[in-house]
Formats: C-alpha cells, sequence, structure tokens
C-alpha cells in the first residue's frame, strides 16, 4: 500500500493500514521545513522533474554497488527525492541509500545494526518529496503496489497524481479524496474507463473490476454526519446503504438488562461508560453479546433502532424545501407584519360600524369606508351623525396607514437589496447550533445540519470563506469576526444556544471558544474538532471533569474519516462510522462468499462478540436470526477495525 498526502489523514491511514490491517505501507509527505524545496511551476517543473530522476538514478547506482553506504549530509540523508535499497535492507527517506544499515555522516558506512536511512522502527517506509511527481511515485513502488491513496488536501494535486498513477500501473486501486463532489464522480468514471481500456489492451491480463476501481471519498463527507449527530441531542445516528437505512440512538438499558428500556431495539451495539468522567481511561465497550448486555442493566447504550428501506430517509431526517421564492416571514419583519394586521382590523370593524349605522349592504359599507380611508372627495353631507363620525375615524385611520405603507416598501426594497448580503442572527433566537468555522468540514456540517432541520447560526473569521456562499443559500445567519475577540459569541447569542460545535482548523481557537463559551454557561453541551486524538482525549477527559453535567464531546476528524479511506484501498466499501465516545463503529457490505466466519452460517452463528455482527442482507429488511448466509449473500455488517481486518 501507497500512501500520499501532507496532513494528518495521511498518517492516521498509513498507521491504520500497518497497525489494524497488518499491510506493508509506503508513506509519502512533503519535506519538513529545513529541507523543503521552492515551489515550482509551469517549464520548471518538468525540470524539476528530470532532475529527480537522474539523482534517484545516481542513488540508485550506489545502492546496487554495495549497499553499505548512505549519502547524505550530517544525519546521513540524501537529497534526492526517491528511495534506494541495496541488498542488506529497505531504504526509506528523503532520497537515501540504504544497505544493511543507517549512514552517518557526509558519506559515512552503514552499521550491522539499526534501520535503514529512513526507516521507522515500526515497519512503515517514509519517503518525503514535496509533490507526487511521477519519479516520486515510481521511486515508492506504485508499478508494483496493490493500492494507491492521494490525500492531499489540494484536489488537483490529487487528480494530476492519480492520472500518472493508473498510467504507471493500469491494475492499481486508487482511492482519491477530493472535496468537490461532482468533478469526483467524472475523474472516478474517467480513470475506471481508462483501466478497463488499458486491461482489455492486454491478450494475458486479467480485466478490470473490484481489484482496479476507482474510490473517491470526502473526509469531510465522511465525518460531517458524525460531527452534525453529536451536536444534536436525540438525534438519530443514520447509516445508508444503497437499498437500506440503518438507525441507532443512544438509550438506558432496562433494569433486567433484557434490552433499551423505552421504545424499539433490534440490537445493542455498545455499551457506554457513562456519565463520570473518566479519569482511569474506561473505553465503551462495542458489540457486546446477551451476556454482557444482561450485567449493564441500567447503564446507557447505542441501540440499532431501525432497519428500513432506503426510500424512507427523508422521514428520518425532515428536510427543508429550498427555493428560489422569498417567504413573506423573511420579506416583511414580524413587527410590520402586526402594524398591518392591526390596521386591517380596523378597517374591519369602521365597515361593519357603517353597515350597522346605515343599514347599507356590507360590501357597500366596505366600499365606503375605502373611500373614506384614502381621503378621496366624498363628504358625507346631510347624512347622520354616526355616518359622519365614522368618516371622520376612517380619516384618521388613513393618516395612520400612510407611514405604515411606506415603511412597507422601504423594507421590501432593502429586503431585495440585501438577499445576496450575509443574515444577522435575529432577536430572540434561542436552542439553536452555533457553528465556528466555514470550511471544508465546516460546509458539509452546516449543511447536515440544515437538512435535519436544526436552527444554526455560523461564526467565521474569513470573508472570504467556501462556505458562506452555502450559508446565503441556506439563508443561515452568519456573525462575521475573530471568536476569539470579546462580544463574537455574544453576537451569535451563545447565551441562548442548545450547542457550540467549534470546526476550525486551528485547535487553539476551537478550544478557547469552548473555554470561554462555558463561562457564560456551564451547562453548554460542546463539541470540538481537534486535530491531536491525544490531546483530544486529555481535552475531554478535562472538561468532562470540570462540568461534569454537561455534555462534552471532542472529535478528530482524521479519525472518523481513515477508517472509509482504509476500507476503500481494502476493496471494502465502508458505508460509514458512528463515533461512540472515544472509539468508531463501522459498517460495511460485505459479500458472503470466500468468508468462512460468514458463509454457511446463521446469522446468530455469524456474529462475534467485539469484532462483527451481521445486521442485514442488502434489499431485505426483515433478517431472521435464523438466515442462512449463502454464497451470493450480500450482508451489512458493524464492525470494530480490528473485527473487519479479520473479516478480509
Amino acid at each position: 500500500m501507497v500512501v500520499c498526502g501532507d496532513d494528518g489523514l495521511a498518517h492516521r491511514l498509513a498507521a491504520e493500514l500497518r497497525g489494524v490491517y497488518g499491510e506493508q505501507v509506503t508513506l509519502v509527505v512533503p519535506p519538513n521545513e529545513r529541507t523543503a524545496r521552492p515551489p515550482v511551476v509551469g517549464r520548471a517543473r518538468a525540470a524539476s522533474a528530470l532532475l529527480d530522476r537522474m539523482v534517484s538514478a545516481a542513488v540508485g547506482t550506489v545502492g546496487r554497488a554495495g549497499g553499505t553506504t548512505a549519502t547524505g549530509g550530517p544525519a546521513g540523508r540524501g537529497s534526492g527525492v526517491g528511495t534506494t535499497a541495496g541488498p542488506g535492507g529497505r531504504g526509506s527517506g528523503a532520497g537515501a541509500a540504504a544497505g544493511a544499515g543507517r549512514g552517518s555522516g557526509a558519506g559515512g558506512t552503514g552499521g550491522a545494526a539499526g534501520p535503514a536511512a529512513g526507516q521507522r522502527t515500526d515497519g512503515e517506509a517514509v519517503m518525503e518529496a514535496a509533490e507526487p511527481t511521477e519519479a516520486v511515485l515510481a521511486e515508492a513502488g506504485v508499478a508494483r503496489a496493490a493500492a494507491l491513496a492521494l490525500v492531499y488536501d489540494d484536489d488537483e494535486t490529487n487528480i494530476r497524481a492519480a492520472l500518472t498513477a493508473r498510467r504507471l500501473n493500469p491494475r492499481l486501486r486508487l482511492v482519491l479524496r477530493l472535496y468537490n463532489r461532482r468533478l469526483g464522480q467524472h475523474i472516478e468514471e474517467l480513470l475506471d474507463q481508462a483501466a478497463a481500456l488499458a486491461a482489455g489492451s492486454e491478450t494475458d491480463g486479467p480485466g478490470t473490476g473490484a481489484e482496479t476501481a476507482t474510490t473517491v471519498l470526502s473526509d469531510a463527507d465522511t465525518a460531517a454526519p458524525a460531527l452534525a449527530a453529536t451536536a444534536v441531542a436525540g438525534t438519530s445516528k443514520v447509516v445508508q446503504t444503497e437499498s437500506l437505512l440503518l438507525r441507532a440512538v443512544e438509550r438506558p438499558l432496562a433494569a433486567d438488562g433484557t434490552g433499551p428500556a423505552t421504545g424499539p431495539g433490534l440490537c445493542t451495539l455498545a455499551l457506554l461508560t457513562g456519565g463520570e468522567p473518566d479519569l482511569a481511561g474506561e473505553q465503551p465497550r462495542l458489540l457486546p453479546d446477551d451476556e454482557e448486555v444482561r450485567q449493564a442493566a441500567g447503564q446507557h447504550a447505542v441501540v440499532l433502532e431501525n432497519v428500513s428501506a432506503a426510500a424512507g430517509a427523508e422521514s428520518a431526517a425532515p428536510t427543508r424545501r429550498i427555493t428560489g421564492v422569498m417567504p413573506l416571514a423573511s420579506l416583511f419583519s414580524r413587527r410590520l407584519r402586526w402594524s398591518l394586521a392591526g390596521l386591517f382590523c380596523c378597517v374591519a370593524a369602521l365597515a361593519v360600524a357603517l353597515w350597522l349605522v346605515t343599514g347599507i349592504h356590507p360590501l357597500g359599507a366596505f366600499y365606503l369606508t375605502l373611500l373614506d380611508l384614502f381621503a378621496i372627495d366624498d363628504p358625507a353631507l346631510g347624512a347622520p351623525p354616526g355616518r359622519q363620525l365614522l368618516q371622520l375615524l376612517s380619516a384618521l385611520v388613513g393618516l395612520l396607514l400612510l407611514p405604515v405603507l411606506l415603511a412597507t416598501a422601504l423594507e421590501a426594497l432593502g429586503t431585495f437589496r440585501t438577499a445576496s448580503a450575509l443574515r444577522r442572527p435575529p432577536r430572540g433566537l434561542s436552542g439553536h447550533v452555533v457553528l465556528l468555522g466555514l470550511g471544508k468540514i465546516g460546509t458539509r456540517v452546516l449543511t447536515r445540519l440544515r437538512e435535519l432541520n436544526v436552527p444554526v447560526v455560523c461564526v467565521e473569521s474569513d470573508p472570504e470563506a467556501r462556505g458562506l456562499a452555502t450559508a446565503r443559500r441556506l439563508r443561515v445567519p452568519v456573525v462575521l469576526g475573530d471568536v476569539t475577540q470579546e462580544g463574537v459569541l455574544e453576537a451569535a447569542q451563545i447565551h441562548r444556544a442548545q450547542t457550540l460545535l467549534a470546526v476550525t482548523s486551528a485547535d487553539t481557537t476551537n478550544l478557547e471558544a469552548v473555554l470561554y463559551a462555558r463561562t457564560v454557561r456551564p451547562d453548554l453541551r460542546v463539541v470540538l474538532r481537534l486535530y491531536d486524538d491525544d490531546f483530544a482525549t486529555a481535552v475531554y477527559r478535562t472538561l468532562r471533569a470540570a462540568h461534569p453535567h454537561a455534555l462534552t464531546r471532542s472529535r478528530s476528524v482524521t479519525h472518523l474519516a481513515a477508517p472509509a479511506f482504509a476500507g476503500a484501498m481494502l476493496g471494502r466499501q465502508v458505508l460509514g462510522a458512528i463515533a461512540v465516545e472515544r472509539r468508531v463503529l463501522l459498517f460495511a457490505a460485505v459479500d458472503v462468499d470466500g468468508h468462512r466466519q460468514l458463509e454457511g452460517r446463521t446469522v446468530r452463528e455469524a456474529f462475534r462478540a467485539g469484532a462483527w455482527r451481521v445486521l442485514a442482507l442488502e434489499g431485505r429488511t426483515d433478517t431472521s436470526a435464523d438466515h442462512v448466509l449463502a454464497k451470493g449473500d450480500r450482508v451489512v455488517i458493524a464492525a470494530t477495525r480490528r473485527g473487519l481486518a479479520e473479516l478480509r
């Protein structure tokens, strides 16, 4: 497996493949600041690639000669872009040449012990390259690799490298990280078609299929549902397949441990640690057996609530229809609407009074009232005093109507002029979610929250953020300002909010916002995105200890997204992931054929506690526990990371 990337997702994905699935992984990352080359563009890019090939060839000659010399600077590192190994071991690093040991000094000789240059002690090969050029991919072994993951933060870099990799190895399984969904679909079709044509031109090569498939994923799309579900209390955690919809909720177990205390539940997916701070590092129990469920009577658990057809997805998450027609409530303010309603009631009351006083037809009374209201010359000379009094009152109401009509016109004009501007949080808003950050992750979370019909107020410091267009289209209030400055969270009405969801790219900003929000409202539910998982765990435990009565959740996007990318590299269809406190429960579609743990067994017998559980058969919502899994069946399973690795 080859993983290329420039952020934490690449490192976590490589660790996932190596530690959970036992794969041999080559990790290609940019060099650190001390060894980074200046970026090259245009024609200089071709010259740089040619220089990379020349340096790699020279280093390769040294490696084949004896495999005992490492060329480099003070730390024994080379200056090329690839990795070359002699007979004594596998070299790895930024252009290092490795033999039986690691070189030391300028052109030093390697010793008999120790890993190769750039080779980590855990067996992961690490290469350093400024960008994934053809020379870099060739040196990483793409031509011989089973799968390649391109998880750079830039979509263009991933696409360019994918086209190059497909040319080097048509049978390579590609996994791309792209934020643009529509472009991702086209690129996926293009690369699969290129693989099919290349395989068809080979007389002895197999055809394309799952082994040469191209999968386009987005870490934002993978993590957004889990973040949104965590922010909204009571919202079902939904995992959708092509034909099924799985919903899981948190519920307390019955006192006798027979199942959920309230509502139906098909099976228990996880036992939670409870509300006490887990300072001892207690972990939730994933996929417990019946005996563990009975012993956990009264404890909170994640329960599979329902398995239904995918057509019912709309009922699981109420959506709001977005149309181009501006609603009346947003066109006129509430105060103006009440003023218009009051004037209409006054006109109706005057018309009724005129009808009762004069005895004329009700429509005639309404007509005469409007004439008086608009001061049309029809004086009530010689009429009874009651008629004359009503005419004077109608004229007075007409005078009151003029400023209201003027305010209506001005307000409608201002609404249309500011239709493309960002909305401000309305007065009296409460029970909403304050979303910090409208980057890639924040934009997807915002879309998901609006699909769930949850009121949201966004806070963003960059006036050019990519998520502002989405917020404007969804007519979501936005506060522009630095969340670390005083008054910004107050403008988002944090004191009346239900949840604070901090998903900016800076850990310190997220943490500072959460700590300040807790000073305003100690019982506020907070969900924060943190880059480092160990740091996230420490923050989570500390906040729970300091505020035991408030809900606190810390999430790492790479922690949520890495299982889906790893599953795609292994040819698995990972449907989604549900965060269970500090662990992740995966949902995947698996073919029964070829799995001895599944084929020929009933659904009940195929269950392995702490590893996997068969939830349903694709296309069927009424899977029986006594159903025998046979060749040709495709099942949806809930599994832990290691459980999914064992099923491989």
